[in-house]
């Protein structure tokens, strides 16, 4: 277990304080010329605890996305991954923040709603800070890390964007018919066209985080792999 900082924006910190996310997606760099598999044990032991190439049989039993390219090079294989946050990390989450009035304390954008008006965005810089000068000590959300996997981007369906706490008008449905991901308070998925606008939605949100430079690598159309991060809301750590 480790203690990281993870930087989010105003919108994902409202999610989590209105316990609406519980997910986050980064891209895995270097991009892999396969899926990548989680190695708890084997003979090398620089692969324990990392992710790495499966072997060379496994899309017989796994599936064709395990499927390792014929010419991919032992330099290739010998890569290993590690990504951002491992299951049980301890993650404080820093925010747009601003000093308070007293010593030592702090006031969080994601709680100022005035600070949402056009007429106050240029007042708001002269308040807040960016999220990543946020010291730890002014940390006020602490998240455990419960799994972590990896995906492609587009293998997202409606219900993982609800997840991610990026459109909360669909968070009731979330709630009313759980983690099926196949129906939504419109009926089915393929007939709902609220589904449809979530996922256009969510594609321009992921790729107004990408650099232009790098979109035809990371963005929607690229469909990158990605490590898909879970996590829930905890207790700071005694002593931290």
């Amino acid at each position: 277990m480790a203690i990281k900082p993870i930087l989010l924006n105003t919108e994902m910190v409202r999610a989590i304080l209105d316990g609406r996310e519980g997910c986050t997606r980064r891209v895995v760099k270097p991009q892999p010329k396969t899926r990548l598999c989680y190695t708890y044990a084997g003979s090398h032991n620089d692969c324990i605890g990392k992710w790495t190439y499966p072997n060379r049989g496994a899309h017989k039993l796994w599936g064709e996305e395990y499927k390792l390219p014929e010419n991919i090079k032992d330099e290739e294989l010998s890569k290993r991954w590690n990504p951002p946050y491992h299951t049980d990390d301890i993650l404080y989450v820093r925010e747009t923040y601003g000093e308070g009035y007293e010593d030592g304390t702090y006031i969080y954008r994601a709680d100022d709603k005035l600070a949402d008006l056009p007429t106050f965005n240029e007042s708001s810089k002269l308040i807040y800070h960016p999220s990543i000068y946020m010291p730890k000590e002014a940390a006020r959300i602490w998240l455990k890390v419960t799994d972590v996997r990896v995906g492609r981007l587009q293998e997202m369906k409606p219900v993982d964007v609800i997840k991610e706490g990026a459109y909360p008008d669909c968070w009731d449905c979330l709630n009313t018919y759980g983690e099926s991901g196949s129906q939504c308070c419109y009926g089915t998925e393929e007939q709902c066209s609220q589904c449809d606008e979530v996922m256009m939605e969510w594609e321009k949100l992921w790729n107004s985080t990408i650099k232009k430079s790098d979109l035809d690598r990371y963005g929607w159309d690229a469909n990158p792999w990605v490590w898909i991060i879970e996590f829930e809301r905890c207790e700071k750590p005694e002593g931290v």
